[in-house]
Formats: structure tokens, C-alpha cells, sequence
């Protein structure tokens, strides 16, 4: 998962400038962001504090990997619905003369 150069600080810290009065644009050109990305992260993350939007970025990876583990867990069992299906433990017919 790709990682942001900004840490949560700075994050929640951006949008708060904002807020003080700073212009979006002059946050953009300090910051080297576009103003989407200032926008996103003031609905994102406006009124919570550092500790929470790390709490917040942590039930995120979380969920994501629970995500994963449900998913290739989902493949298993329909893997093995395909091999009863197919009956492949029956027993081998014998032949007789």
C-alpha cells in the first residue's frame, strides 16, 4: 500500500492552517500539494485530533487486511465446493468380467 510523504501531523495540521486564515493556494505552494488534496483531507480528517486520525489509519489497514483474508478465504472454500462437486473421494467402480 503505497505510503503518504506527510505524516498524520501534518495531515490534520494543513487543514487546520486553513481554517486560521491561510489561503488554500498559499498552502499548496508552501507544501508542494494540489488544493484537492487539501480539500480531501479537511473532509477527511477535519476536527479530529493527531491521535485519532492515527487511530482512524489503523482500523483502516486493518479492515483492509481483514478484506484480503476474507477474500482469499472466500476463493479456498469455493475451490473446495468445485472438488466435492466433482465428487473426486468416490470410491473407483471395479470392473467385472
Amino acid at each position: 500500500m503505497k505510503r503518504s510523504r506527510f505524516s498524520e501531523e501534518q495531515i490534520i495540521g494543513i487543514p487546520k492552517e486553513h481554517e486560521v486564515g491561510v489561503s488554500v493556494a498559499d498552502l499548496c505552494r508552501k507544501h508542494g500539494i494540489s488544493d484537492a488534496s487539501i480539500y480531501k483531507w479537511k473532509a477527511k480528517f477535519g476536527g479530529l485530533e493527531v491521535s485519532e486520525a492515527k487511530r482512524l489509519k489503523t482500523l483502516e489497514d486493518d479492515n483492509t487486511r481483514l478484506k484480503r483474508l476474507l477474500a482469499d478465504a472466500m476463493l479456498d472454500n469455493a475451490a473446495l465446493k468445485d472438488l466435492v462437486g466433482k465428487n473426486v473421494w468416490s470410491a473407483p467402480s471395479v470392473q467385472g468380467s
